[in-house]
């Protein structure tokens, strides 16, 4: 291959690297703002994901928000019948969802008990993400219970569960 041609051939390589550098980056740039439209809508929500109180001291609620607003997560909590009294039971999500702000999930049944929770994810009184009650799930919980008979009781209480505060980020380390 002669000179002449070779260094043709590297400009035009460099030529369409930049290109295709340049068109990448113009299209994030033309990326709607508002998290809820568009390719971003996958991205919504993430950060409502993290571990909540639940409705007791040492309780909480476990969110995950994945892709297309799908939830996981689970509920521990103490156990209040007889057989599981004050242990720590484990109830996961069988279905969960955030469209937006609005956020629903059914935990399975443990112990002939489980949770549907709908409500909303809110700011709370945290000023920095890394605070606690940063935000808040405030909503309806339902607590059914099934008893031998397979009679189900529902009990449905308002509720406010706040956000435990997240670990800081490690402090960068000083450069010599």
């Amino acid at each position: 291959m002669s000179k002449s041609r070779a260094i043709f051939v590297a400009t035009v390589f460099v030529a369409v690297c930049a290109f295709t550098s340049l068109g990448q980056d113009s299209k994030t740039a033309r990326q709607p703002a508002s998290p809820s439209a568009g390719p971003r809508e996958a991205q919504a929500g993430r950060e409502f994901s993290g571990m909540y109180s639940f409705l007791k001291e040492g309780e909480f609620v476990q969110i995950t928000v994945e892709d297309e607003g799908r939830v996981t997560g689970f509920v521990s909590r103490y156990g209040e019948g007889a057989s599981d009294k004050g242990a720590f039971l484990d109830q996961f999500f069988l279905s969960g969802k955030l469209d937006g702000v609005k956020l629903t999930f059914t935990t399975e049944t443990v112990h002939a008990v489980w949770f549907e929770f709908k409500g909303t994810v809110e700011r709370g009184e945290g000023k920095n993400p890394a605070d606690e009650a940063y935000y808040v799930l405030k909503g309806a919980l339902t607590d059914n219970t099934s008893d031998a008979a397979k009679k189900v009781t529902t009990h449905s209480q308002e509720v406010m569960f706040k956000r435990f505060p997240e670990d800081a980020p490690p402090a960068p380390s000083p450069r010599n």
